[in-house]
């Protein structure tokens, strides 16, 4: 055998399909298969069952997990001790809710990039939790903390989110003085059985049962709200990206969440991505600070 058909294994295994493996790897479909099948050639047994839902692990394959991800640690420690004086270094992927990374991780990336050269950083935003088990990303943030898998986890900032209008469309309906005031306004939410996340349930805080409009994407819903569609539970951090935008009933409807970072048990070993992932804390903590500190005052929803 050799490492890198281990890690072409590895990917194949995570992914559960040759295509998406190959996306991940920089490799077309086809020669992932071949290098799998010289893999179950070397150790003699099939590690894969082509199914409808794609390649699962045979019992062989299953075995050969715990190995493989022992060599995936050792060179990927091999390639950290030869660049640690280099600086921080090497891709950097990261997975976030699209409200992190729209409003927060493009500012961060930016500053983490003109600090480290030779970083490269990918932000992948998702409408459901990263899965770190199958490596779709080196460190994810998160909205609560996980319950379940071998993962490390550590709270991140607070953030706030209110009931935001545009002032054009605040400007076309009645004044909001209190929650009942809410009643004949369009609401925008997320569609309810698209809710990945218990902590995402905002709409119920304004006692509005139905929304008008709704999406599954945080930064859809504030482009919704900013184009003077209706009012929506907002992020504050987001709001001085979205001129005219502006927060009503602060006092009745104010929702206090929390980011969460998480990581592979297996990576505390990195000291590299415990640089990486101390700084990329560091910037998230300092955004918000920062973006929610531009907030003009809220209103009584009159323009």
């Amino acid at each position: 055998m050799d490492w890198d058909d281990l890690r072409i294994f590895l990917a194949v295994a995570r992914a559960e399909s040759l295509s998406a493996a190959g996306r991940r790897l920089a490799m077309d479909a086809s020669t992932v298969g071949r290098r799998v099948a010289r893999l179950e050639g070397a150790v003699g047994a099939a590690l894969f069952l082509k199914t409808p839902q794609g390649y699962q692990l045979t019992a062989e394959g299953a075995r050969l997990v715990a190995p493989a991800e022992a060599a995936e640690q050792a060179a990927a420690a091999a390639a950290e001790g030869v660049r640690a004086d280099a600086g921080l270094t090497g891709q950097l992927r990261i997975g976030a809710p699209d409200g992190c990374a729209n409003y927060l991780l493009p500012q961060v990336a930016r500053d983490l990039c003109e600090a480290h050269p030779g970083l490269e950083i990918q932000i992948v935003a998702l409408p459901r939790v990263v899965n770190l088990t199958r490596r779709e990303a080196d460190m994810a943030i998160a909205v609560s903390p996980p319950d379940t898998g071998r993962l490390v986890v550590q709270r991140l900032t607070d953030y706030q989110l209110h009931l935001a209008g545009h002032e054009d469309y605040l400007a076309r309906h009645h004044p909001l003085r209190d929650l009942a005031d809410l009643q004949g306004h369009r609401m925008i939410s997320y569609i309810p059985d698209m809710i990945f996340d218990r902590e995402l349930d905002y709409l119920s805080a304004t006692g509005v049962e139905i929304a008008q409009i709704s999406s599954n994407s945080v930064a859809v819903q504030m482009q919704a709200v900013r184009a003077g569609a209706g009012l929506g539970i907002v992020h504050d951090f987001a709001i001085p990206f979205a001129p005219g935008v502006r927060r009503v009933l602060a006092d009745s409807i104010a929702l206090r969440r929390s980011f969460w970072m998480i990581r592979h048990a297996d990576d505390r070993a990195s000291r590299r991505l415990t640089l990486l992932a101390e700084a990329l804390a560091r910037g998230i903590r300092a955004e918000v600070a920062r973006l929610e500190g531009l907030l003009p005052p809220a209103g009584d929803g009159r323009a």
